[in-house]
Order: C-alpha cells, then structure tokens, then sequence
C-alpha cells in the first residue's frame, strides 16, 4: 500500500520547513524505486506543480486550501480522513506539526520541527500560539511516533508534552551540495546587483522577519560596532513574518545600515552566503538552524546563539553568544570581522568537518528505515 506525506509545506512555503520537505523527499526519491508514494497537497492543482521526483511518487491534491483544511480538521474537529484525497495508505507521514484525520487502520508519523511557541512565547503571534497550543500536543499524542528536528526539540516534547522518549526519533537536516564556496567574483558581483546590495562588506542574517530571529538585538549590535566598522551592513534574507512592526522601525532608525532583500532565490543562496563578511544567526531558539551549517558550508565564519539546539547544529565551527545581550553580539562580531587568517581557516575548516555529518542522503535513508517498520 501507498505512504502518504504531506508535500503541502514544499508547494507554499518558501522557507525553512518548505525547504526541508522538498529536500528530504527528493533525497528519499533517489534512495527509494519501488515504494508506491502518495504526495499530498492542499490547495493547488496538478498542473501547476512541478514534475513528481520520481516515477513511484505521484500528487494527491485538492482545491481546498490549508487554512480551509486547518479549520475543518482543527477548529471544527470534523473526521475527514486524509484517504478521501490520498486513497487507501499504509503509513501518513504529516510533515508540519498537525496530523490531519486519518482511517483507523492508517499508522501515522508526525513532524515536530520546533516548539518555539512554547519556549519563547512572547515571539509568535497570539491566533498562531493559540493554535499550535491546542493543535501541537493533539497530534504528537495521537501519532505513533514523532520526528524531531533536533535533540533539543525532542527534549522539548518530552518535558511539555509528556511524550515518551521510545516514541521520538530524531532525524537531522541536510546541507544541500550546492551550497559550497563561490569564490568566483563576477558571480558575486551579479548576485549584489541583483538584490541591490552594492559592494560594501555585510554581516548576512537568513531567516523569516520575526522576533524569534532577534534581528532587533542584532541591528542594535550592528549600530554599536565601532568607527572602523562603519562601511559594514546588515543584509537579511527572509520573508516577512508577524509581530514584525518593531523590526522595521528599528531598521528604519538605523538607515542604509540595514537592508531587507526579502526571499532570495534558492539558486543565489551560496552566492550571498560566500560573499558575506560572518554569517549572524544570534536566534532565541530554533528547532535546528539550517543557515548555521549553510554559512558553514560556504567558507564563511558563523556567530550563532547557545541556545536551544544551536550548539548542536554548530559544533565547536560556529562563535557562540548569549543572544539575550547586545553586547555580547556586538563583541561576537568583532571577533569574526578581525579574525587573523589562521584563526579563520582553521575556524573554516571546523566548519566544513561539521557540515559533513548533516546530509540529506542520510536523513533520507533514516527516513526510509523508519517507514519499513510499518510494512
């Protein structure tokens, strides 16, 4: 029978989770011929979505969209089970933290990237919380087991929600192989033109534009660098997010200092990570920070922040702040911006020794062996 997985994430979402979907999928389509796959996505048609990743693999859609979706299966509780899309399934694999009805006989696994909403309350929008409060914990209860980004967030299930540590796998994220140095200077040179970026030095941050990132800290650090610091700026990647009001007054205060180029294309990432100064990724919790290994992987020195699963992303590559501390921040990109070439090749290399735990190959054939279990 078919494994269903929800492909909702990879279709809309230009992000993190969207990117982790159609990443770990398409490493599973390599490693996987013969399984019957089912892909399922809300709200959009078959001939807008791009070709299937394999022959095995094939689209099970509906007009409906997720929020019409969310408010059937969530708000309303009505039992509409995901096999009137999908058909007759094995195995549902709910890849962004809701697992949708499903028929009895159905074995269910759910993705739990983070639980941010719990741990740092304050930064997620109120309807959204309040949500994901209610939904979350549902889900992870009901499923038969759960995948967790990161030894962190599995830590984070099990001491909010109560799940039992058996029932919890951790499977990592990759590190894309394109991301990789680009040293090639007309290629960056297009790459600032492109977004407007111009050839000053810049400290680059990736990540939605929300209070969770702590851009708000980390334009303050930016402002604070001394004299000899002035020609340097900071470039965020990211689309717009919520309770982001406050962020962008604080850009606008600061001026040219800080630019927001928006969502950048897949494809002009290593560029924009290989051209950067020092990656800044000072976040106050994340489920596992893929930019953190991304800058990495481009030869480019790393400040990130001690919490939540960052070290364990980073290793001993990246410079570890508290985020909580602008000055902190402030000193941490100092040290990047003045390191002395030994200390930063050395530094580089870490990077990429680190780098190289994290694939997608290897998430993917984890993936696989957990599905099997279900046959």
């Amino acid at each position: 029978m078919p494994i269903g997985i929800d492909y909702t994430p990879a279709y809309e979402q230009g992000g993190g989770i969207g990117r982790y979907v159609r990443e770990l999928i398409a490493a599973l389509a390599m490693q996987d011929a013969a399984q019957p796959y089912r892909l399922f996505v809300a709200g959009a048609r078959r001939a807008v979505l791009p070709p299937a990743p394999a022959a095995n693999f094939r689209y099970a859609t509906t007009r409906l969209l997720p929020l019409t979706l969310a408010r059937l299966w969530h708000r309303t509780r009505l039992p509409l089970p995901i096999e009137l899309f999908t058909g007759s399934l094995r195995l549902f694999h709910a890849t962004d933290f809701v697992l949708p009805p499903t028929l009895p006989r159905t074995h269910t696994l759910l993705t739990v990237h983070d639980l941010s909403f719990a741990r740092v309350p304050q930064s997620a929008a109120p309807r959204l919380k309040a949500y994901l409060e209610a939904v979350v914990p549902r889900s992870a209860h009901r499923a038969d087991h759960i995948l967790a980004d990161s030894a962190a967030t599995k830590a984070d299930l099990m001491a909010l929600y109560g799940i039992p540590e058996s029932k919890i796998t951790v499977l990592y994220s990759g590190v894309s192989a394109a991301f990789t140095p680009i040293h090639d200077a007309d290629a960056q040179a297009a790459v600032r033109a492109k977004y407007g970026i111009g050839s000053a030095p810049y400290v680059l941050a990736v990540g939605t534009v929300q209070p969770r990132k702590n851009y708000e800290r980390l334009m303050q650090a930016i402002a604070a660098l001394p004299a000899r610091f002035a020609d340097v700026k900071l470039v965020i990647v990211g689309g717009r997010g919520w309770l982001d009001a406050p962020i962008h007054a604080q850009a606008r205060a600061l001026g040219e200092r800080v630019q927001f180029v928006g969502f950048a294309d897949e494809e002009d990432l290593p560029t924009l990570y290989s051209a950067a100064a020092c990656i800044a990724f000072p976040s106050l919790y994340e489920g596992f920070g893929l930019p953190v290994l991304e800058g990495m992987a481009c030869g480019v020195p790393v400040l990130t922040a001690n919490v939540s699963s960052l070290p364990e992303v980073a290793g001993d590559a990246a410079l570890m702040i508290d985020p909580y501390s602008v000055e902190a921040i402030r000193v941490g990109l100092i040290a990047l911006l003045e390191e002395d070439s030994a200390a930063r090749a050395a530094r580089l290399e870490r990077g990429f020794a680190q780098v190289a735990r994290f694939t997608w190959q290897a998430a993917a054939h984890q993936l696989k062996t957990l599905y099997d279990q279900w046959r």
